[in-house]
């Protein structure tokens, strides 16, 4: 698998940087954000190292559709039962931060809704 040593999300793949975990198999990884936009926001990264959507590839499409079939199930696990909200950051107009491709899986009470 594509490793970029300089990449965080690839340094806690590899076990170097702690994460709460909540799921991983041999193309996936899930844990919590460290800096939570919502009760329940935890990060799906596959541990192949791909920098960002512009990347994908026609061999990425199982992927893709694995990191979305997981997501309601870990919320559902994770106690949010009233709806998710799913992000993908691309470039910096898209405000990706961290350059390995990563979905954001948020639930609970709407923090970025208008009030």
């Amino acid at each position: 698998m594509s490793h970029d040593p300089n990449c965080i999300f690839c340094k806690i793949i590899a076990g170097q940087i702690p994460a709460k975990k909540v799921y991983e198999d041999e193309h996936i990884l899930g844990f919590h954000d460290i800096h939570p936009w919502a009760p329940v926001h935890i990060l799906l990264i596959p541990k192949l190292h791909i920098a960002s959507m512009v990347e994908l590839q026609p061999e990425h499409a199982e992927l893709m559709g694995r990191m979305a079939v997981l997501a309601p199930r870990l919320m559902k696990e994770l106690g949010v039962s009233n709806g998710f909200r799913t992000v993908i950051n691309t470039g910096a107009d898209g405000g990706q931060e961290v350059y390995h491709l990563h979905m954001h899986v948020m639930g609970g009470p709407r923090p970025w809704a208008k009030g």
